[in-house]
């Protein structure tokens, strides 16, 4: 199989598909692997690395695009990318489309095969794809919500952690999930007050068992979260349902109860956001300001950390590439029911409950696609 990686285009987005060394693996299985030129150097992975490991440059998208099996990225195509696909193309990337109905329709007008990673699922419910970028969104959104706190950012001027003789700062965290436990242990670590909020109870026995006292639990309903929320001065959003948009857990009335100054870091905003004033931004323009409340929504808050995520990144997408490179897609997914989970669409047909539920389609089960 010719596997492309294209050099992101998303606005800050520094992360790549692939490092040097997932190259080599892929190269040892008999596959060939093409990198547009200048991919890696977001991450500081140099063309002369890619080559070294077993990789062709090429000069442009166009050429990579046309010449690919699969397209391995990291970020969902950009409008100007669209018209590069072609029927039958495998895209394996990062897509959430329940909230991107116009990515959706371009992308079932092309009649590729898009599988995407945040629902790549265990039976259990676990998502090995998405952990580890949840596990850096998490501890950044402590680092950047203490950030925006500052006086000199517009915030309130608390420091999280307080000192001797004055109040610690309260972080409310809504969901306990990868990205709230990983935000939970950076606000832990800076000595802040720490609320977690979860729907299921046996998540937050769990998180009691980690954390001890020095985490309070709550589990997540209108009051405890209008409590919570109008309290802190820090809210994380970290509210997920795989495959689906986010729910709104933090309504217009909670924002306008906040502290002026307060923050609010919306991780769930590539999914629709959890939050009802959240809208995406960027990491040049990060935050807006609604009723006296700073709001963070940046998208893809790891590709300002682009080394650490593309190493972890291809940790984990690797064996699935692999998987549909030597056994190709319809023996793979049929094979291995996690990959199956991933495939959102195929060839003009949206085999995803939850992405169909979300933008209106009718559902189209995966093995009844591949059969026809």
């Amino acid at each position: 199989m010719i596997v492309g990686i294209p050099r992101e285009i998303k606005e800050d987005e520094y992360r790549v598909g692939v490092i040097p060394s997932g190259v080599r693996v892929l190269k040892e299985h008999g596959h060939v692997v093409l990198i547009e030129k200048s991919a890696g150097e977001g991450c500081r992975i140099a063309d002369g690395e890619y080559a070294q490991s077993g990789a062709t440059i090429v000069d442009s998208p166009e050429e990579l695009y046309a010449r690919s099996d699969m397209i391995m990225k990291v970020k969902e195509p950009r409008p100007h990318e669209y018209s590069l696909f072609h029927e039958g193309q495998i895209l394996y990337a990062y897509l959430h489309l329940a909230p991107a109905p116009q990515l959706t329709e371009e992308l079932l007008r092309a009649r590729i095969v898009a599988v995407a990673y945040e629902t790549i699922q265990t039976h259990d419910g676990f998502l090995p794809l998405l952990v580890p970028m949840s596990e850096v969104a998490g501890k950044m959104s402590v680092q950047v919500g203490a950030h925006f706190l500052e006086k000199t950012q517009g915030g309130r001027g608390v420091l999280l952690g307080g000192v001797p003789g004055v109040r610690r700062g309260r972080v409310t965290i809504l969901g306990g999930g990868t990205v709230g436990m990983a935000a939970a242990s950076i606000a832990v670590g800076l000595g802040a007050d720490v609320y977690i909020l979860d729907v299921d109870q046996r998540r937050l026995i769990y998180l009691e068992e980690i954390f001890g006292n020095r985490v309070t639990t709550m589990i997540s309903n209108h009051d405890n979260v209008l409590y919570s929320v109008a309290n802190s001065h820090l809210v994380v959003g970290s509210v997920l349902i795989p495959g689906a948009r986010a729910p709104r857990i933090v309504t217009r009335d909670m924002i306008s109860s906040m502290k002026a100054g307060a923050v609010i870091v919306d991780v769930a905003i590539d999914q629709g956001g959890c939050i009802e004033t959240s809208r995406p931004t960027t990491h040049k323009h990060p935050t807006f300001v609604i009723d006296d409340v700073i709001h963070y929504c940046v998208p893809n808050m790891p590709g300002v950390v682009a080394r650490t995520s593309t190493f972890a990144l291809t940790n984990v997408t690797l064996p699935f590439a692999l998987e549909i490179a030597d056994r190709g897609l319809s023996k793979a997914a049929q094979g291995d029911a996690r990959l199956a989970t991933g495939i959102n669409l195929y060839k003009g047909l949206v085999t995803h409950e939850k992405v169909a539920q979300s933008l209106g389609y009718a559902y189209t089960d995966l093995h009844e696609a591949l059969g026809k």
